[in-house]
């Protein structure tokens, strides 16, 4: 088996690794969080500016859009912590339990997303019940709750072979993927299905304003396949084998944090604050 730290999944590099010189693979490894790094932690701080602010629609209506964000600064922060790793073994520990952010800590506010969308389409009465922001702070206190338990038992279990983080990170992305596909298939098919309305001018409004929600939700759907899917089939194969693939699982990681990028820019386009 390789030892060599092989992306946002592999918690642990042996002490010999940091003797060894960095390969063609790593330094691609080191590019890949390096642009998360740089891109992410800006973004994110901009969209928790914006919704501290006031900017969009408030705290109270963007308040898991602004856990997400807080999260994915976390991530941005480990994968320059990664990055650093190859140079300075000392921060295994910290990259471990950072590890607990990308297993569980996206996925789950993704997740949350979801759901409080299919709440808002499939049966709107129950999500006007839940809307006050009391409801949503819960929430998002149960999932920081969940994160921290997963950031601990990846840092206390570092020291195990890659196989056991593998296992653990395939069964947290294809349940939180299972969840979120399942709400965002629904509310397209609500969307699909045409209402009563009203009749001219009002009909077609309507109409506009579920063929926008229609291709948001769409485009929400296929970032999350391209952000998870690979690394779950990946995490099957690994699993299986026995055996460390560099090159697949840096596929992995290009998708990962190329798809994490869908969300800010979908919440910076309905904020209006794209250029373009």
């Amino acid at each position: 088996m390789n030892n060599s730290t092989v992306n946002f999944t592999t918690p642990e590099a042996s002490t010999n690794s940091t003797n060894q010189s960095i390969g063609l693979m790593d330094s691609l490894e080191i590019c890949g969080y390096s642009i998360a790094f740089l891109f992410g932690l800006p973004t994110h701080s901009y969209i928790i500016w914006l919704i501290i602010t006031g900017t969009g629609s408030g705290v109270a209506s963007e308040f898991l859009n602004l856990n997400l964000s807080v999260c994915e600064i976390g991530n941005s922060l480990n994968g320059l912590i990664f990055a650093l790793s190859y140079y300075f073994f000392s921060l295994s520990i910290l990259k471990a339990f950072l590890l607990g952010l990308t297993f569980t800590g996206r996925p789950l506010f993704q997740c949350l997303i979801s759901v409080e969308r299919y709440l808002a389409v499939v049966h709107p009465v129950t999500f006007l019940k839940f809307k006050p922001l009391r409801y949503r702070v819960i929430c998002c206190t149960v999932a920081w709750i969940m994160i921290l338990g997963s950031c601990f038992v990846c840092m206390f279990t570092f020291a195990l072979e890659n196989f056991e983080h593998t296992l653990f990170l395939t069964m947290n992305f294809l349940l939180f993927l299972f969840i979120q596909l399942f709400c965002l298939v629904a509310v397209l098919r609500a969307l699909k299905q045409s209402g009563p309305g009203e009749r001219g001018r009002g009909r077609e409004e309507e109409n506009n304003i579920k063929r926008r929600a229609f291709y948001l939700i769409l485009i929400t759907t296929v970032s999350m396949t391209i952000i998870y899917v690979p690394y779950i089939v990946i995490g099957v194969v690994t699993f299986l084998r026995q055996q460390i693939i560099n090159s697949l699982w840096f596929t992995g990681l290009i998708c990962y944090v190329l798809g994490g990028f869908v969300q800010p820019v979908l919440y910076l386009r309905r904020a209006g604050k794209l250029l373009f």
